[in-house]
């Protein structure tokens, strides 16, 4: 086998492998052979069909056949004798004269770039620091109580944080527009999930009084044919209802897994869960420095056929946890492309920050993330087991770990300054 790399534009390559004669000859030799003993042909008994004719009848598929089951066997030794690392699937175009016996294929690929690595020395890292305190352990349980709020219908005028029951007729310039109407909807005051000052203006309303609602759509609406657009609304406020906090007693510590009624028992779970929720916030945030300061001090051409991958993959990750629902749905690939490229970036760089480092992770390393990840769960052995069954899914966590040993071992060259924050700053401003 003889092979010849020719370089293309940045980091395309033509790979010309051409074949041993004698091998590719006896093979197809061997297949018309097996094709003559089943093959049909009028005026011949099976089995006694001369060569010459399954050459003619046969030859071309055949040597198709020959040349695929070679492309298989051949393609990666060549690249691994060359030293090349394709990214993605090679495109194959035969090169074929049986006449003056040349048995050849071309495969023209992407390669992989080669990263020289640069660590993060002269790179500040901002590492949040913050712990969890009494006042944001009691913050945290009135969050809780306001979830579970309940309303009761009150015959009073409308405040903040009351729900009012109306039913509404939009229009602009007098006409109505789509998706400006509705009947008995419930609507939180205050809560801003219609248009800036919507709700303002239904406070002090009672129930059965009409009032007209009038606003400017945001310039950066949704919906671009409203943006910036005055609207009037009539509403009519068919009822208003006051929110109720639920005790903090057994009832309601049950529903969060204290069986038993105990508040101290209670208050050191939610404090657990707040500082598991808190740790991983600094995680992510080190994490998104990190790497981004990883791939400003490492720049990489990328070859489309990685971002490609990244694309398609992204696409099946969102429809799965889209469900049932997104079946048939056709997601454009630019919604992907600039995530896609990153997370193309990151995978080549990080994959020599492990090379270079040498690193490894170690079962203890790997039981402990499992542990660690289980004890979010209400049986944690069945976690543990779910992980432990199945080796594809513990190579997930062994990925996991090993990209934190990464980032550890990629602060070391860093200028890392830790930066006092609150629980607050850190873990409630990123779910607004």
């Amino acid at each position: 086998m003889q092979v010849t790399v020719e370089a293309g534009e940045g980091l395309a390559r033509h790979m010309i492998v051409e074949l041993p004669a004698d091998d590719f000859e006896r093979q197809v030799d061997q297949k018309l052979r097996d094709a003559a003993r089943q093959a049909n042909i009028p005026g011949f008994r099976p089995g006694k069909v001369p060569m010459r004719v399954l050459r003619q009848r046969f030859g071309e598929s055949v040597r198709g056949e020959v040349l695929s089951e070679m492309v298989q066997s051949s393609f990666v030794r060549a690249v691994t004798d060359q030293d090349l690392h394709p990214a993605g699937v090679p495109e194959i175009e035969p090169d074929i004269d049986a006449g003056s016996r040349r048995y050849a294929y071309v495969a023209k690929f992407d390669v992989l770039p080669e990263v020289e690595l640069k660590d993060l020395a002269g790179k500040r890292i901002a590492r949040p620091v913050a712990a969890v305190t009494d006042a944001d352990v009691e913050a945290m349980i009135e969050r809780l109580r306001e979830q579970r709020r309940t309303f009761e219908d009150v015959e009073r005028p409308a405040q903040s944080g009351d729900r009012v029951t109306i039913t509404f007729v939009g229009s602009i310039d007098g006409e109505p527009f789509e998706g400006g109407s509705g009947e008995h909807h419930e609507l939180v005051l205050g809560s801003e999930r219609f248009i800036p000052g919507f709700e303002a203006q239904l406070e002090g309303a009672s129930a059965g009084e009409e009032r007209v609602v009038e606003v400017t759509f945001p310039e950066a609406y949704q919906n671009a044919d409203l943006a910036g657009r005055h609207a009037q609304f009539q509403v009519s406020v068919e009822a208003v209802a006051a929110p109720s906090l639920p005790a903090v007693d057994a009832e309601f510590m049950a529903a969060f897994g204290i069986d038993d009624g105990d508040a101290e028992r209670f208050r050191a779970d939610v404090r657990a869960n707040m500082e598991r929720e808190l740790a991983q916030r600094i995680e992510a945030n080190v994490k998104k420095q990190v790497t981004d300061a990883l791939l400003e001090a490492n720049p990489v051409d990328l070859p489309p056929a990685l971002v490609n991958a990244e694309i398609r993959d992204m696409k099946r990750q969102t429809l799965q946890a889209a469900g049932a629902g997104a079946n048939g749905i056709d997601l454009p690939d630019a919604l992907f492309a600039e995530p896609a490229e990153r997370r193309a970036k990151l995978t080549l760089v990080m994959r020599e920050v492990v090379k270079r480092y040498e690193l490894q992770p170690s079962s203890e390393q790997v039981e402990a993330l499992v542990q660690e990840w289980a004890a979010t769960y209400e049986n944690p052995e069945e976690v543990v087991s779910y992980y432990y069954a199945d080796p594809q899914r513990l190579s997930e966590v062994e990925s996991v770990v090993l990209e934190k040993l990464a980032i550890e071992r990629l602060l070391e060259s860093a200028d890392v300054e830790d930066e006092p924050n609150s629980f607050d700053d850190l873990v409630q401003a990123n779910d607004v």
